[in-house]
């Protein structure tokens, strides 16, 4: 089979996501597979390879670049793959010279990269809802995290940039707008006059009065100050649904992995969210099996599940990464780390079944996203649809190619007959596997 077109392979964050749209701009027609990995954590890593390998097979003759987190991180393990034809770094992905290079590697120091992505994506064709990079590398150095080493340190985009950005999403037809970043709640002390994130999404709203939906990616809580958190319980424009980097639920597991808030602060914030704003879905990062971590520890990680109401639960057991403190620490053995995983998961999932029961018999505006009978409602919950939203305008049998088969240079958003990208009122009847089932009005 022939292709004439990019396939970028995106891996781990938001991030990466939004990033991933930008190098399939640059890359126009090239018959070039992307993966933009991840190296969270060492299963992130394994995963990249695996990606790798996967691309090769199905596509021998074109040409395989690498480049992401974990490329950043050790590009010579990357170039030494005989899959891989290059290996590009975290910033240089971004620029046009680094695509028309002839170098096999093209990676420079991280830390040394001061300015932010430019933003050349003119759509996000293939997703309903569109991602903008407001921020990017981190200034903190949790003990467990090798995201710094493939991010480099923090560094805003201008306010003017985000608004633009905003609103040519918004013109191009998205309903929804993620703002995203490695450290989003850091956004602005590099910045003249260092704007917060609370003054960034009131601009966002108050100059693009078309936008109908903004959410936020990850929060690291200790930085949610007053402006961003009345946005946050306040603004009907901006989803129900805070994503909290919590880590864990001990205070000294927290403390050696060098976080910057305790337990208490952090059941406080979320008691102060749900008081303002009901019906505010809560997510968190947790890590299980942290270097030096007792069973009486774990617990306390294990119970803010339930004492934070977590329903949108990522649960990583711990990896070392090279280079980071926590690698050189006492090890937790791997089958405890398992072990404790799975019960994180668990209670996590009982938790979420719990709240999804307790949606039954709500309404809901969901964003329609491919193939056109599932969605997300405000809160993040997934809602499977019926009937399928627009089906009726479309002859039998039309609605999945159309709606599977838009070219990548369409914006999915902009399919009046299929209503992808659209937001439509659903009544919950039920949950089955882990979803909500809605009847769409």
């Amino acid at each position: 089979m022939a292709f004439s077109s990019p396939h970028v392979i995106n891996l781990g964050c938001r991030l990466n996501l939004a990033e991933g749209e930008t190098i399939r701009t640059l890359l126009a027609d090239r018959d070039t597979i992307v993966v933009n990995s991840c190296a969270v954590t060492s299963e992130a890593v394994k995963q990249t390879r695996q990606a790798i390998r996967r691309a090769r097979r199905e596509r021998p003759d074109a040409e395989l670049v690498v480049t992401g987190c974990a490329a950043q991180i050790d590009p010579a393990a990357f170039a030494a793959m005989p899959e891989v034809d290059r290996v590009i770094g975290n910033a240089e992905k971004l620029r046009p010279a680094a695509w028309a290079s002839a170098e096999a590697v093209v990676v420079q120091d991280i830390m040394a990269v001061r300015e932010t992505a430019p933003h050349l994506a003119a759509s996000f064709s293939t997703h309903a809802r569109a991602f903008v990079e407001v921020q990017n590398g981190c200034d903190h150095r949790c003990t467990f995290c090798a995201i710094p080493f493939g991010r480099g340190n923090s560094r805003s985009v201008p306010a003017g940039v985000v608004v633009d950005r905003a609103a040519q999403l918004v013109d191009a037809g998205h309903a929804e707008v993620v703002l995203t970043g490695v450290d989003l709640t850091s956004y602005g002390p590099d910045l003249p006059g260092a704007p917060t994130l609370g003054q960034l999404v009131e601009r966002i709203l108050r100059h693009v009065p078309g936008l109908r939906r903004l959410r936020l990616s990850s929060l690291d809580g200790i930085e949610v100050d007053d402006r961003l958190f009345a946005l946050l319980t306040q603004e009907p424009r901006v989803m129900p649904h805070v994503h909290l980097s919590f880590q864990a639920g001990d205070d000294m597991v927290l403390k050696r992995m060098k976080r910057r808030h305790t337990r208490a602060q952090s059941l406080a914030l979320v008691e102060r969210l749900k008081a303002a704003r009901p019906a505010i879905a809560i997510g968190a990062d947790l890590i299980a099996g942290f270097p030096t971590e007792t069973e009486a520890m774990f617990a306390n990680t294990l119970a803010l599940i339930d004492d934070c109401d977590i329903v949108h639960a990522h649960i990583f057991p711990y990896s070392p990464r090279a280079g980071t403190p926590a690698a050189r620490m006492p090890q937790t053995e791997p089958e405890v780390v398992k072990a404790r995983a799975t019960r994180l998961r668990t209670a996590a999932e009982r938790r979420r079944t719990a709240w999804l029961r307790s949606l039954i018999g709500t309404e809901q505006q969901v964003l329609v996203e491919r193939p056109g009978d599932r969605g997300h409602a405000g809160n993040f919950a997934e809602v499977r649809l019926s009937p399928i939203p627009f089906a009726l305008s479309l002859s039998k049998g039309s609605f999945s190619s159309l709606s599977e088969g838009e070219t990548q240079n369409s914006p999915s958003t902009s399919s009046g007959r299929t209503g992808i990208g659209k937001i439509v009122k659903a009544r919950i009847d039920k949950v089955q596997d882990g979803k909500l089932i809605g009847t769409a009005a």
